[in-house]
């Protein structure tokens, strides 16, 4: 049995979410090796011949737009301001973020068997609460912590302020994490927290440079984490080709310019972003016309791994739930839920394979996209960062498609070009953050610093400055919100730290 801190830490703190200060017992209570859906699923795997997983991913970002100034969600200025674009759609998308509360309980109660994985940033949940939105987040409470419906539902622990990876600063992405897991028990309790097992990084965006994904994959497993989702077309086979088997678990290789490994188990999302897919249920169907495959020396179910917006576009919000409610309809008419082709959770699939037999050594290998090519050019015997470099910096003057920024579910769009007016403040801000903080940790005990109001603020600007959205809509208001939120933080980080 697992032991948890006594007491849960608070959400708020001096008007800000609590994102730092409880570093040892977050790690403390995610380091564990039991098994968080074995005890509890109602599946067995000898009677399943494929597996689906879907996961929703929720958003909003905070921006410096309430009365004032003052930091809110993005959701609560759609309610202020209903005539601007399509704020019009503030209460849909607010009934979306809620309503999985509604409709586990409502399936089960017919005798389905559903299954649902959910992704929400860190801004989100904070969000939610700034607005007073408590209906929504104790209906996610509902599903997360009564013991009825946790086979039903799995947590997928993300990026606190939806921060893609690869163009992230490395020493910010275990903050990020360990701050996400951090918020996520002051609502939801320890005990909820153990069970959050997988991740999803925003946008699915993974990153190929090898030093980045050596460290993104090296914090997961320190923070805990077994596995993550990853997009087909982000990763290739060490060979670099496309992948064969996209329908089971892989093993995702990282190698950093030193030579050093690690691994991590990867659930493969396949196709594109089209939220459609997860509205109409397509895994599922999908699922049905696959059969058991190999791996090692075990005869497994493969899965079908999607994940979309929970709330975005009309046939999310309007399509989704019916066509929800009718894929676990059909699964009590054919086997019962139970066997043939069921949804499941990813980290529970992993258990049970696992648990049958499956070794992750045994999985089918895979590394970023574009990753081969480096590889090639540099001898594994004698891996060295200038080695490394230089042939990232020969790819490029050969191919002017190769690059490092990563790949994400879509290959059109980049965070990368055209939004030098908004990164370089970004990995400003975080060095001064480091300059300022680093030294300090080296002279103290990290938390009596990490506690702090100061501290927390500055953590905050730093990571709200790094949040996707502000490289997302072009230039314009989205990127004068970064500019004001840089401001902010280095006025902070001058006066105070």
């Amino acid at each position: 049995m697992l032991s948890f801190p006594t007491t849960v830490p608070p959400e708020i703190i001096d008007g800000l979410p609590n994102i730092s200060g409880w570093e040892n017992e977050v790690l403390s209570v995610v380091n564990h090796n039991e098994p968080v859906f074995l005890p509890s699923t109602n599946i067995k795997l000898e009677d399943i011949n494929a597996v689906f997983a879907i996961a929703l991913h929720m958003h909003q970002p905070t921006i410096p737009a309430g009365h004032g100034g003052e930091l809110i969600s993005n959701l609560q200025y759609m309610f202020e301001h209903p005539n601007e674009g399509d704020n019009h759609n503030a209460a849909p998308f607010a009934y979306c973020y809620s309503r999985m509360g509604d409709f586990i309980p409502e399936l089960v109660s017919q005798g389905c068997n559903p299954r649902v994985m959910l992704d929400y940033s860190g801004n989100l949940l904070w969000g939610l609460r700034q607005m007073g939105r408590n209906d929504v987040l104790d209906n996610l409470k509902r599903i997360t912590c009564d013991q009825k419906y946790q086979p039903h539902v799995e947590w997928l622990g993300t990026m606190w302020s939806h921060a893609v990876v690869p163009s992230t600063p490395i020493p910010d992405i275990k903050l990020h994490i360990i701050a996400w897991q951090q918020y996520f028990a002051a609502i939801f309790g320890w005990e909820a927290l153990a069970r959050v097992k997988g991740f999803s990084p925003p946008e699915m965006h993974l990153p190929n440079h090898p030093d980045t994904l050596f460290e993104f994959i090296k914090s997961l497993k320190e923070c805990g984490y077994r596995w993550l989702l990853v997009q087909e077309h982000s990763v290739e086979t060490i060979n670099g080709t496309y992948l064969t088997y996209k329908h089971l678990p892989h093993r995702l290789i990282a190698r950093n310019s030193q030579g050093e490994t690690i691994s991590i188990t990867a659930l493969i999302k396949t196709q594109g972003s089209d939220t459609k897919l997860v509205a109409q249920m397509q895994p599922y169907y999908e699922a049905k016309t696959l059969s058991k495959q190999q791996v090692g020396n075990v005869l497994i179910p493969p899965i079908v791994s999607q994940i979309g917006d929970g709330e975005n576009g009309g046939v999310m919000m309007n399509e989704f739930p019916s066509a929800f409610k009718q894929a676990w309809w059909d699964m009590v008419n054919h086997g019962g839920g139970k066997s043939g082709v069921v949804g499941m959770c990813g980290t529970e699939y992993l258990e049970l394979i696992e648990a049958a037999g499956c070794n992750p050594e045994d999985y089918p290998t895979c590394q970023p996209v574009g990753q081969h090519q480096i590889w090639q050019r540099v001898s594994l015997d004698n891996c060295q960062p200038e080695a490394v470099e230089n042939a990232i910096q020969e790819l490029k003057q050969i191919n002017p498609n190769f690059h490092m920024d990563g790949a994400s579910w879509t290959n059109h769009i980049s965070w990368v070009k055209g939004y030098e007016n908004v990164l370089s403040p970004m990995n400003q801000l975080s060095s001064l953050f480091h300059e300022r903080i680093d030294k300090m940790l080296l002279n103290n005990e990290p938390e009596s610093i990490t506690k702090q109001s100061q501290y927390r603020q500055a953590l905050l600007y730093n990571f709200l400055l790094q949040t996707s959205c502000f490289r997302y809509w072009g230039q314009g208001t989205w990127t004068d919100y970064a500019k004001e939120i840089y401001k902010r933080g280095e006025t902070l980080l001058q006066a105070n730290l």
